[in-house]
């Protein structure tokens, strides 16, 4: 069963719905099998606009990982429209850094889901293929980037993100990962003399 969202909400019945997508987040990283009165409590709305919002945890978890990818594919579109297309690159990858940490803690909720961690099975999927075009062809366009690269190119070489452990010092060390992707992305490049 899906999540309801038919049509536009009030303004109050959607911060309601974002804050416990918010909080759905936090707690489903933590732990799978977190309580959905404990997300409805934290998010400070009751039983019938949580189960209004996501009839089960389902709903929820497929919810919230869908949310999260379409805020990293409007990122692209921001970013591009503020910076250039290099500097929007680097950006939306340390976004997608925050993701893959959020994706981790995820991931056995979509495991129980959707029964796979697979790309192409994940909501979202598409969207996030689609921002990362968009960046790699503002790129190519200008010159910034070696000539024939593919998202599909890309999603190889940034999947070391995932590994990364979210317990740790994930900033420094994602920072520093995404710092020599930009270096092999940059290799080549005819912008680049």
């Amino acid at each position: 069963m899906e999540s309801r969202n038919d049509g536009p909400q009030r303004s109050d019945a959607q911060r309601n719905r974002e804050r416990i997508l918010e909080v759905a987040l936090a707690e489903l990283s933590r732990a799978v099998d977190v309580p959905l009165n404990l997300i409805a409590k934290k998010a400070g709305v009751g039983q019938g606009t949580f189960y209004r919002n996501f009839p089960n945890r389902e709903a929820l978890v497929l919810e919230v990982y869908r949310h999260e990818a379409q805020q990293l594919a409007d990122a692209a579109s921001e970013l591009l429209e503020t910076r250039s297309p290099e500097q929007a690159l680097r950006a939306w990858m340390d976004q997608l850094a925050r993701f893959a940490v959020a994706k981790a803690g995820l991931a056995d909720a979509m495991r129980q889901i959707v029964g796979t961690t697979d790309g192409p099975a994940q909501p979202g999927y598409a969207l996030v293929i689609k921002a990362i075009e968009a960046l790699l062809a503002a790129n190519h366009e200008a010159g910034a980037l070696r000539p024939g690269l593919t998202s599909d190119d890309f999603i190889l070489a940034v999947a070391g993100i995932w590994q990364i452990d979210a317990r740790g010092d994930w900033q420094t060390q994602s920072a520093r990962l995404l710092e020599i992707i930009m270096d092999g992305l940059r290799a080549g490049a005819p912008g680049r003399g």
